[in-house]
């Protein structure tokens, strides 16, 4: 018989319940995400930190990624990703675009200070949101994205996104406009332009 099969066994003839037997946790696909998560937490602070106190348990989001809210920010989590934080202005600014059910779908970093250390920002799997305190939070995606990494982001002569992407009243381009001008994508042959102001 099996150890433990014994165990029971031969206390059950006296009536006394079986020692326990220790087994080692399985962990499961949901604990270790919930690990992630909690790892990360801890890493920017637990408790102590700027996202303050859990306000739910782990909760599934789209596709196969999770996350959990806390006072001040989300912990968003996907296995090709891990885990990464979104909070303030770019947070309310995801989640005004559908969070991780929008093009944007899952950040690939945490929010980070940008290199002239005016703004900050989220990279997502989708694009980008831009915060500074004159500007407010934008994103940028796709091609119009492609074209500003391209130059320089910031540091290039158009500086800080000003609004999102959005579509000329002709229908005929894709546009988002920046502090030193605006980039145009032309929907009939997917060509870029950039327009500097001045």
């Amino acid at each position: 018989q099996p150890v433990y099969a014994q165990a029971i066994s031969s206390h059950s003839l006296t009536n006394q319940p079986p020692p326990i037997v220790n087994r080692p946790m399985e962990r499961t696909p949901q604990l270790a995400i919930q690990v992630a998560i909690q790892d990360k937490y801890e890493e920017l602070g637990g408790v102590s930190g700027f996202l303050g106190q859990p306000l739910t348990t782990v909760k599934t989001g789209q596709g196969n990624g999770y996350y959990q809210e806390f006072q001040g920010g989300t912990i968003y989590w996907l296995k090709l990703l891990g885990s990464h934080e979104v909070h303030g202005a770019i947070l309310n600014k995801y989640k005004s675009l559908g969070a991780d059910a929008s093009f944007l779908r899952y950040p690939e970093t945490d929010e980070t200070k940008t290199p002239d250390n005016k703004g900050h920002f989220n990279h997502f799997q989708g694009g980008s949101i831009y915060w500074t305190a004159d500007t407010g939070a934008h994103e940028v995606h796709g091609a119009i994205r492609d074209k500003w990494k391209e130059l320089g982001w910031e540091k290039s002569v158009l500086g800080y996104p000003v609004t999102d992407e959005t579509k000329t009243p002709d229908g005929t381009k894709r546009y988002s406009q920046f502090q030193g001008g605006t980039i145009y994508w032309y929907l009939a042959d997917g060509h870029v332009e950039v327009k500097a102001k001045g």
